[in-house]
């Protein structure tokens, strides 16, 4: 029987466990660009004998107008490639993999974020219910999202280069690959949801111009690096970040099936409602997950399939007996860094300090404790 530790092919990774660190914003990457202690705090999770046996980095601004949280990182310019580079180094250097996840948040920022202070983009000009984090005077503060404008149709071919460029920029960066994030609200999936989505050309109403978009970046991103190197994450049902369809089911039955023929390395899978309680099948619309992967699967689609969203040990081990493929563990990865040990052996586990989420300096981010080298069989 399959186990969280055993080895798993998903396209060109070779992943030496099943076992994914998930993506974590965690705000410490002063001036969009990444920094030695980012490096560490990854470099602590990289080892597979004890940590990830695939690392997703936290959401990376493909653009400065992707931006929407403070001290987030980027990957647009030259100098963010190299600084990244650090990362990468200390990853491969424990034997690990790591892959970008690439991230527009679309509506979901602040005009102090923005380019020129101007408002942040949507499909159309309505503003997301939900907050954002900005650093007023060295502390994390929860404020609420600015109003947007809506999109022009000529400005999308932009965005599109500027993720098949954020994606070339990852793998100069020495990235294994990238995962791009059309999850949680931010703009992939705001183009996807009719909640966000009013458009009347081309990238609106019916369900297949509301992917238009989504198909369209991942067919850039995937002629510039390969969908063997190249995953996508997606959340049918979550409300994070204002995110709302009258027909999700449908909806991402069609986008499974426009992701089929890429020949991805990974479709990452949120069930239910992002960050709460494992609830896959009620959550706020049951959703049937099964039909989705069938409908990947149907479309041509043999990347690996991974899974997140409340996981422990026995459900993550009743996953894999049901045919999934790869594992996220989000919160666990911050106050454990050798979570896989410590899966191993049933714990103990740390618990994570929510103060430290966003932003600050080590406390909370590289200080937590391994289990003695004694301990770990």
């Amino acid at each position: 029987m399959t186990t969280l530790f055993d080895p798993c092919q998903a396209g060109g990774l070779h992943l030496a466990s099943r076992i994914v660190m998930a993506p974590l914003t965690r705000n410490r990457a002063p001036g969009a660009l990444a920094n030695a202690r980012m490096a560490a705090y990854y470099r602590q999770r990289a080892n597979p004998a004890t940590g990830a046996g695939l690392i997703v980095t936290e959401a990376t601004a493909i653009s400065h107008q992707g931006q929407g949280y403070a001290d987030v990182p980027g990957i647009w310019s030259q100098a963010q490639v190299a600084s990244w580079k650090q990362v990468t180094d200390a990853v491969h250097a424990e034997g690990g993999q790591i892959v970008m996840q690439l991230w527009h948040v679309g509506r979901v920022s602040h005009t102090s974020l923005q380019p020129g202070g101007g408002a942040p983009v949507a499909p159309s000009a309505l503003t997301a219910k939900t907050k954002t984090v900005l650093l007023i005077d060295g502390k994390a503060q929860f404020v609420d999202t600015s109003a947007p404008r809506a999109l022009q149709a000529n400005e999308l071919p932009g965005i599109v280069q500027d993720y098949r460029a954020a994606a070339a920029n990852a793998i100069a960066a020495g990235f294994d690959g990238v995962e791009v994030h059309a999850a949680n609200g931010y703009l992939i999936d705001q183009f996807l949801r009719s909640g966000s989505n009013q458009r009347g050309d081309a990238y609106g109403g019916a369900i297949d111009n509301r992917a238009r978009f989504l198909h369209e970046v991942m067919a850039a991103v995937v002629d510039e690096i390969g969908g063997d190197r190249t995953g996508i994450r997606i959340s049918p049902v979550t409300p994070a970040n204002d995110a709302h369809d009258d027909q999700p089911q449908p909806l991402f039955e069609h986008v499974a099936r426009l992701l089929g023929p890429m020949g991805l390395a990974y479709v990452h899978v949120i069930e239910g409602s992002t960050g709460a309680a494992r609830d896959h099948q009620q959550g706020p619309q049951a959703f049937d997950y099964a039909a989705l992967r069938q409908a990947y699967s149907s479309a041509g689609g043999h990347g690996a399939w991974m899974l997140n969203n409340g996981y422990d040990l026995p459900m993550a081990q009743q996953a894999l007996a049901e045919g999934a493929d790869l594992v996220a563990f989000g919160r666990p990865f911050i106050a454990n860094p050798d979570l896989a040990a410590r899966l191993r052996q049933g714990g103990p586990f740390n618990t994570p300090d929510r103060k430290t989420f966003y932003g600050g300096d080590d406390t909370g981010y590289t200080d937590y404790p391994f289990l003695p080298t004694s301990t770990v069989l």
